[in-house]
């Protein structure tokens, strides 16, 4: 079964790329550092897209008791992220890295459009570490859970 990600996330996450691809297009430092964390950031959030994310989907049909046994893919993805955790927040620490190079060079070049948007993926990345993952893996354990009593 195929998990939607949250429209909010989702859209989040397409803002975020716009705005670092703008972001990559100026010229001199700015452009060079935010190539730098492009190429961190675009196979991290394909892995989040893959199976970080996806459990959250479920969230208002479970807090609703909404259970059905096509959810039982979402524990696979919960357990793969629980697996990568670690992975995933060393990633999020190289993101944040090059975010403060890009934040030096805007702020060298005067380019705010790309320190708000240094700001909006460093918060991104820390509500995904304080929430998001968190959450879904609870998804995952609850699933257990569930199916072990039900099914």
């Amino acid at each position: 079964m195929d998990f939607e990600i949250p429209k909010s996330i989702k859209l989040e996450h397409e803002e975020l790329h716009e705005d670092l691809e703008e972001a990559t297009m100026e010229s001199g430092s700015v452009g060079d550092a935010a190539k730098a964390v492009q190429e961190v950031l675009q196979p991290h959030f394909l892995k989040e897209e893959e199976f970080a994310l996806p459990p959250l989907g479920l969230l208002s049909k479970l807090s609703s008791g909404q259970i059905t046994l096509e959810m039982k893919d979402a524990i696979a993805m919960a357990d793969r992220l629980r697996a990568e955790l670690r992975q995933m927040l060393s990633e999020h620490r190289e993101i944040v890295a090059r975010l403060k190079i890009l934040t030096e060079a805007a702020l060298k070049e005067n380019k705010l459009d790309s320190v708000q948007f240094t700001e909006k993926l460093t918060l991104h990345a820390q509500t995904e570490e304080e929430v998001l993952y968190p959450a879904a893996i609870l998804v995952g354990e609850y699933l257990k859970m569930q199916f072990e009593n039900k099914f």
